[in-house]
């Protein structure tokens, strides 16, 4: 499948820099058009510039880039002045999306000091007067594009990784295990994104549950099927209570009946109860096959179905049997979050409350703006909480250390869903769990004061709770938190926040009773 993404702005404002590490972060190859040109003409920029002026080098960028889209891949630096051409817009938004990046005229011309005489033909004369009109000349045409960054005080890899985040692209590759991360706009571009990974004829089998399978999976059979995949539906009974090593085993049989192979493909459609309990079946038939999330729900999107934890729960606890097997490929379907029940948004939005105070203090204001905004900017919102999941799992893929960051209001949450018979919904036990972690992450010194109030006031304008519930044991609690998978030594150990944007793991605190008696 062609896959094409294009970097623009203004002369110096890092195209050619930020392209490659975006190219190489996202696994593909890199191009610069301006040298593809020269490569191609066996000229140099200037040289072109000589011989035809601007008109003749548009013509014969016009080209080169109809023959790049035609024939190339990957991410593609263009010119500062390639897309004032018409034709040449029109051909690359519908090959692919463009980020433009932008800089202060203080910023580019700082840049362009040190550039060589004639390097630039059209900044060749007086930099300064040149650089000015060029820049005035073009404000409309680069303030046009949707996707634009700011590149002052950023650095390249800075802004790369924003590119990622606005391009909803994002590319992991721990232990020999790969997971492309992408946004589509819909299920029925699921089969084409196949072709990434999985060459045509290979036998699929989609695992969904019985609320979701209705709704999509005829839609991503026909997608696939039409892309020359073969593909089978396996469906389970939906909910946290089929979490369990049946539901796996009935999977093993699916496989067996589906007659699945080891370069088969395994599909998790649904929520996270379904991409944990499918990943963990892929993860142990045949001894590990491939496998790929289509999640459902936004906490499937911005926590479950990144980062390779797959599991199944047991009576004493949630997933305290389980495996890391990284999903071949994360396929985030906008239409799918589109039509959530209210509960289900906000049961999400508590993980993407989470990521904020971890790992990104703007995710976190822009969701004290409240429910209405977070809705009116969803996609934005959904793609920075994605990011911050995403840098700790690539740093730290099997929780050795910082991503264990990724736990905050989770050691008390799973408690509560324990003793909740798991009638408390995940984001609202975490929601809960982080208030409490926060207070006591204030009563050991490590947050400053007025934090909590500062996460409770934020959950609780979303409508999710912030106070453990009424006639709560707090030995019940404690005892349900003993058996949680995060305990080392017999001790449980917490993710507690420092400051919004800074968290602490392995946190061991004494006396646990007392201070949880808030």
């Amino acid at each position: 499948m062609k896959d094409l993404i294009f970097i623009y702005g203004p002369p110096a404002s890092g195209k050619s820099t930020v392209g490659k590490l975006i190219a190489e972060g996202l696994g593909l190859p890199f191009t610069d058009l301006d040298t593809k040109i020269e490569e191609k003409t066996q000229q140099s920029i200037p040289q072109i510039f000589s011989a035809g002026g601007e008109a003749g080098f548009r013509s014969i960028e016009k080209r080169i880039l109809q023959e790049f889209i035609s024939e190339g891949n990957g991410v593609c630096a263009l010119g500062g002045g390639a897309l004032t051409n018409p034709d040449c817009l029109e051909l690359v938004c519908a090959a692919g999306p463009v980020i433009c990046l932008m800089a202060s005229y203080d910023s580019l011309s700082s840049r362009l000091a040190n550039m060589k005489r004639g390097e630039r033909p059209l900044l060749s004369l007086q930099l300064e007067t040149q650089l000015r009109h060029l820049l005035a000349s073009r404000t409309n045409h680069y303030a046009s594009f949707s996707q634009i960054i700011d590149t002052d005080g950023q650095s390249p890899p800075q802004v790369a990784w924003e590119a990622q985040t606005l391009l909803g692209r994002f590319h992991l590759c721990q232990g020999g295990q790969i997971s492309d991360i992408r946004t589509l706009k819909g299920m029925d571009d699921i089969g084409k994104a196949m072709h990434s990974y999985h060459d045509a004829g290979s036998q699929i089998a989609i695992v969904t549950d019985d609320h979701v399978g209705p709704l999509y999976a005829v839609r991503i059979v026909k997608s696939l099927r039409t892309e020359g995949f073969e593909a089978g539906v396996i469906q389970i009974p939906s909910g946290e209570d089929h979490k369990t090593l049946s539901t796996v085993a009935y999977l093993w049989d699916e496989f067996i009946r589906l007659k699945l192979e080891r370069k088969s493909l395994v599909i998790a459609l649904g929520g996270g109860v379904v991409s944990d309990v499918t990943g963990f079946a892929a993860a142990t038939f045949l001894r590990g096959i491939p496998w790929a999330v289509v999640p459902t729900t936004l906490l499937a999107v911005v926590d479950a179905s990144i980062g390779g934890k797959t599991g199944i729960d047991l009576n004493q606890g949630k997933n305290l049997v389980g495996s890391f097997h990284f999903p071949r490929q994360v396929l985030v379907s906008s239409d799918a979050l589109a039509s959530l029940p209210i509960e289900e948004f906000r049961n999400g939005l508590a993980e993407v409350v989470k990521h904020g105070v971890i790992g990104d203090p703007a995710l976190f204001e822009i969701c004290k703006q409240g429910e209405g905004y977070i809705q009116a900017n969803f996609l934005r919102v959904i793609l920075r909480a994605i990011a911050v999941k995403t840098a700790i799992v690539q740093i730290d893929p099997f929780e050795a250390n910082r991503r264990a960051q990724l736990n905050f209001g989770h050691t008390i949450g799973h408690g509560l869903e324990v003793l909740s018979n798991f009638t408390l919904r995940h984001g609202e036990a975490v929601s809960i769990g982080m208030v409490v972690e926060t207070a006591l992450a204030e009563r050991i010194g490590l947050a400053r004061p007025g934090l909590k109030d500062e996460i409770a006031k934020v959950l609780d304008a979303i409508g999710l709770p912030t106070s453990l519930p009424s006639g709560l044991a707090i030995d019940s609690l404690i005892g349900a938190m003993q058996m949680d998978k995060k305990r080392s030594g017999g001790v449980v150990h917490f993710s507690l926040p420092v400051e919004i944007g800074e968290v602490k793991a392995g946190i061991e605190i004494d006396h646990l009773p007392d201070k949880l008696a808030l």
